[in-house]
């Protein structure tokens, strides 16, 4: 399956530009992000692109609200080290943060079109996705099992509601750079369980973090190369708008392997580094004929049947006659 993100649907003019990094391995691999048609590649004008509906997905990208670790890492990048900031979970502001998303994301109307919530497994993105786009608070007779428990880690903020939401899965793959700094380790899943009930643990695979290595840190090509995979796999799943809570890290070299046939400020608005609670939507697009099925909403006109050629054709038919 060959799979591009296009077009960012937002612009953010807060982000700051992350250092680049060597993606050679990461181009043989995988597709490029496609901006222009074929015609404007041959001569270098800047043009767009059309692409069946029923090929493209919405994705709303979500980097997690301040975490413990960004205030400390920003004090001291050796704090990244800390035991201490293991698993670490949002600030104050960041849930303040948090706070202005969600009103965002009512207030556009966002809110009522996403079909799935990804999120990554750690504390701090799960605290944002259910912040976010979770249910409001409880009322009287619901039973409904909780988002978030009262007061998950720390946060000293009430249960959130399961109700009237999309659906949660937490993925590993959509994970931070993985190894050496505490605060990118996660919990076992039997933990995350009592603390976050109504969100869906079952795809990944082990109890305990064994993807995290106390000594080695995860190459910026492997984090690009998980992170393709990750987009590819979202090609499996029926939904068609789906927001991704996910890290600063992740996002930055997932996305950098996009848009080198684009014009430069293109390619800098996908890929430059996220801040805090930051979202930006951008469409995926399956250009193979594998990753999705038959369009809901095209029709093949024609009904009742009945003479339907075009003009120059049916012209061009009774003079050959």
């Amino acid at each position: 399956m060959t799979i591009s993100i296009i077009f960012p649907l937002t612009i953010s003019p807060n982000s700051i530009p992350f250092p680049p990094f060597s993606r050679s391995n990461v181009r043989r691999s995988f597709p490029t992000l496609i901006c222009s048609s074929a015609s404007s590649v041959m001569d270098g004008t800047a043009t767009t692109s059309l692409f069946p509906l029923h090929r493209c997905k919405t994705l709303h990208l979500v980097r997690h609200a301040q975490g413990i670790h960004n205030v400390e890492g920003e004090k001291n990048h050796k704090a990244y080290l800390s035991p201490e900031l293991f698993d670490a979970q949002l600030t104050p502001l960041g849930w303040e943060q948090v706070d202005n998303l969600r009103k965002h994301v009512h207030a556009c109307g966002l809110a009522k079109n996403i079909d799935l919530v990804i999120t990554s497994p750690l504390t701090r993105t799960m605290q944002t996705a259910v912040g976010v786009f979770g249910g409001e608070g409880y009322t009287d007779g619901v039973t409904v099992p909780p988002l978030m428990v009262a007061n998950a880690g720390n946060s000293n903020r009430s249960a959130i509601s399961s109700l009237n939401c999309p659906p949660f899965i937490a993925v590993e793959t959509c994970r931070e750079h993985l190894g050496v700094h505490p605060c990118d380790k996660r919990r076992s899943t039997s933990e995350y369980y009592h603390l976050f009930p109504a969100i869906d643990f079952s795809l990944i695979e082990s109890d305990e973090d064994i993807l995290w290595k106390a000594e080695t840190r995860e190459a910026n090509e492997e984090v690009a190369a998980r992170g393709l995979k990750f987009i590819n796999w979202l090609w499996t799943r029926k939904e068609k708008e789906i927001a991704v809570v996910t890290h600063s890290g992740f996002l930055f070299h997932t996305l950098k392997a996009f848009g080198n046939d684009c014009h430069p400020l293109v390619k800098e608005e996908i890929s430059k580094h996220f801040a805090n609670c930051e979202l930006r939507s951008m469409i995926i697009v399956d250009r193979s004929m594998t990753g999705s099925g038959s369009s809901s909403t095209n029709y093949p006109g024609k009904i009742p049947r009945g003479p339907d050629l075009p003009s120059d054709i049916a012209k061009e038919m009774h003079t050959e006659n």
